[in-house]
């Protein structure tokens, strides 16, 4: 013990007191003394550490199988992903260079979104039913799956 003060005695008149802080910050993290080791075990009740509680990040939602929560609960930003996006031949160029036309198309994106929100339900409706699908299942069973799953991922009301 007499050894750890006489160091940190040196470190603060050498160093200052930074160095000195980072030490003790290492000492602190280091498990305490077993009685066999040469620790006192009245001061290892003594000195508990405090727990340090991690602050809980909010997790995104991830959909379910079978599908049951709402693309807008997916995606509550309301941005819906964008997709392929193809570029327009050589007749067709103007549209991309014009400021006008990209103006225009500013205008469009709430009608956009709209269509990328109704691509994402169609999208995970696709996989889930190509999963479940078996040769012999009955068509109104088929399509009943089908509507009940688009029912819950577009979250109707009244459908």
């Amino acid at each position: 013990m007499a050894e750890e003060n006489s160091q940190l005695n040196n470190l603060q008149e050498e160093n200052g007191a930074s160095e000195l802080q980072s030490l003790v910050e290492r000492v602190g993290d280091l498990p305490p003394l077993s009685p066999k080791e040469g620790g006192d075990s009245k001061e290892v009740s003594k000195k508990k550490k405090k727990k340090t509680r991690s602050k809980k990040k909010k997790e995104l939602l991830e959909q379910t199988d079978p599908p049951s929560i709402s693309v807008i609960d997916l995606f509550p930003s309301g941005d819906f992903p964008e997709g392929e996006i193809q570029q327009y031949k050589d007749d067709n160029l103007w549209r991309t260079t014009s400021e006008e036309k990209r103006e225009l198309e500013r205008l469009q994106k709430p009608i956009y979104n709209s269509v990328r929100r109704a691509a994402e339900v169609h999208r995970q409706v696709r996989k889930y039913m190509k999963g479940i699908l078996k040769p012999g299942m009955l068509m109104t069973d088929i399509c009943e799956t089908l509507e009940n799953t688009v029912r819950k991922l577009i979250s109707e009301d009244g459908l």
